[in-house]
């Protein structure tokens, strides 16, 4: 059993600083990348937060690290301009992160993902290019049909939930399917036939 440490305003405050670190690391990516003018785009939690909370706030989640797409080319690029805001380059197990600062942890990092490449072999799908983006907010982020389509190429527990959420709002529905291919198509109709999982 894990020990009761924080109670009271300390426990809120902890909560609060969590969900503050993360948005302060995306606001420091994305302004370092739009300003060294680096092709990229916000994926993961943090893009569908941008594209849920157009249409329902209430449905919108916390997420622990951010996730970006980037041009394999323009990773010298991205690795000096994000330097300059603190973050430092690593790569371990096939994963390229950026770290925020040194002792910083690998859960708290800004994950990369390589356009065009497949993050896993045996995933259907390869990353999206980069040569369409959508703008919220001063970030880039993919367009809502290339997120899914991501979101239905990883297909973990979290993808499933995200999809879930944009299912529940109207987001994406069955009018969907016929834009991706029998694998992804598949994976679509599981969650438009049991929406409650």
């Amino acid at each position: 059993m894990i020990p009761v440490k924080y109670t009271g305003d300390a426990l809120w405050e902890r909560i609060e600083n969590a969900v503050d670190k993360v948005r302060d690391r995306l606001r420091r990516v994305t302004r370092a990348l739009n300003a060294a003018n680096i092709p990229y785009a916000v994926i993961g939690g943090n893009a569908v937060q941008h594209w849920v909370a157009q249409v329902d706030e209430s449905v919108v989640r916390n997420t622990r690290d951010v996730d970006i797409i980037l041009n394999e080319a323009d990773l010298p690029a991205a690795i000096d301009a994000l330097k300059r805001e603190g973050f430092e380059y690593r790569r371990a197990a096939s994963a390229s992160m950026f770290l925020d600062g040194p002792d910083a942890k690998a859960r708290d990092a800004v994950h990369v993902v390589f356009a065009g490449k497949k993050v896993r072999d045996e995933y259907p799908e390869p990353v999206p290019e980069l040569d369409e983006y959508e703008l919220i907010d001063e970030a880039r982020t993919l367009p809502l049909e290339r997120l899914v389509k991501m979101k239905l190429t990883s297909f973990r527990r979290k993808d499933q939930v995200h999809l879930l959420d944009m299912i529940s709002i109207g987001i994406i529905d069955a009018s969907w399917l016929d834009r991706f291919s029998p694998v992804l198509r598949d994976r679509l109709q599981q969650l438009l036939d049991d929406p409650d999982g």
